[in-house]
């Protein structure tokens, strides 16, 4: 089963993901990143994934 993730390394913080799809994403707001908070919802977070501006988001196995 595939499940979102974002790569923290990468994500500089902008949290559109996370005001596009909150059910999915909230903001670390101690790291100032985003962190997936319903990673079994891979197909609802394809236009999350398309939209951010770094890559930072995807869905693995």
């Amino acid at each position: 089963m595939s499940k979102v993730v974002v790569n923290q390394e990468t994500c500089i913080g902008c949290g559109m993901c996370a005001s596009m799809k909150s059910d999915i994403f909230e903001m670390d707001m101690d790291q100032g990143i985003a962190k997936v908070i319903n990673s079994n919802t891979c197909d609802d977070a394809d236009e999350a994934i398309a939209m951010c501006p770094v890559g930072a988001i995807s869905c693995e196995d």
